[in-house]
């Protein structure tokens, strides 16, 4: 029960921000609810926003405390595209905001037989091919960035931001599950991520892999003050800005990190074999 309310109060959290950061911009029709899109304008930054919801309402029942399900996957991947296709003859190509707020894939029987893995397989190669064209995209991780949720809405992003709050957490799986796959008990998972970050499901350990451009401080995470909301906004257009100065659309930045000198060891081993 718990993690239910866990999960809706999460939910409810990216709508928030989302809502907050697209005053006076235009909604754009999803085809779906749990799909909000808006496009506009963030001081010279011109905009495309993309969240996944709860919707209680959901065709699919397991993706209805929001949950990156089959209708989710295939209707980023169709919104994504709207936007390269839109831009592919414009020098600057619109920005792209990811907020992040996902407990999960849908795990369902219909999802497996009705092919989840390609709908979000979708979404995740809309959002690389996004990036390759030049789009420059920013996810903002508001609330839960789990497993497959969060590789096909989020994590193909240049930078990824996050706000510094206990109820912000990345992982493949939930702890009740890791328990059950690797045969521990829930305090033996805990004490082991204590030593092994990529166990950890807070978000400093998280960041001390190199996939995170920064933590950013609020004062109320689930309900943001004006101040908030500006201080996110400047920095959303400084980072923006600084992707589009880099020019580099590549994701090797995240190996720069300490935790991540045995992943560039393997790398530069495969590229010596390959060569």
């Amino acid at each position: 029960m718990n993690m239910d309310v866990n999960n809706l109060k999460n939910s409810i959290r990216g709508k928030h921000w989302f809502h907050a950061l697209t005053q006076n911009f235009e909604a754009v029709d999803s085809g779906i609810d749990s799909l909000l899109i808006a496009t506009g304008q963030l001081q010279a930054e011109p905009l495309s926003i993309f969240c996944v919801i709860e919707d209680h309402h959901n065709h699919f029942p397991r993706a209805n405390r929001g949950e990156v399900g089959l209708l989710e996957g295939w209707s980023l991947a169709q919104a994504v595209d709207k936007v390269i296709q839109a831009d592919q003859n414009l020098v600057k190509k619109r920005g792209i905001l990811c907020i992040v707020d996902v407990p999960s894939q849908a795990y369902g029987r219909r999802e497996e037989l009705l092919g989840i893995h390609q709908a979000l397989a979708g979404a995740v190669d809309s959002y690389v091919r996004a990036r390759l064209a030049g789009h420059p995209i920013v996810s903002l991780l508001v609330g839960k960035a789990m497993s497959g949720a969060f590789l096909a809405h989020g994590y193909q992003a240049n930078r990824v931001l996050a706000l510094k709050d206990q109820s912000v957490m990345v992982h493949a799986m939930g702890k009740e599950s890791a328990a059950r796959v690797t045969l521990r008990t829930i305090d033996e998972l805990e004490k082991l991520a204590a030593s092994i970050p990529p166990m950890a499901y807070d978000i400093e350990s998280y960041n001390s892999l190199g996939l995170l451009t920064d933590l950013l401080e609020v004062s109320d995470p689930d309900d943001p003050t004006a101040l908030d909301i500006d201080y996110i906004k400047q920095v959303l257009i400084h980072t923006f800005e600084d992707i589009r100065q880099q020019g580099k659309h590549d994701l090797k930045h995240r190996l720069s990190a300490e935790n991540r000198s045995a992943s560039r060891h393997v790398r530069e081993l495969l590229h010596e074999q390959w060569l």
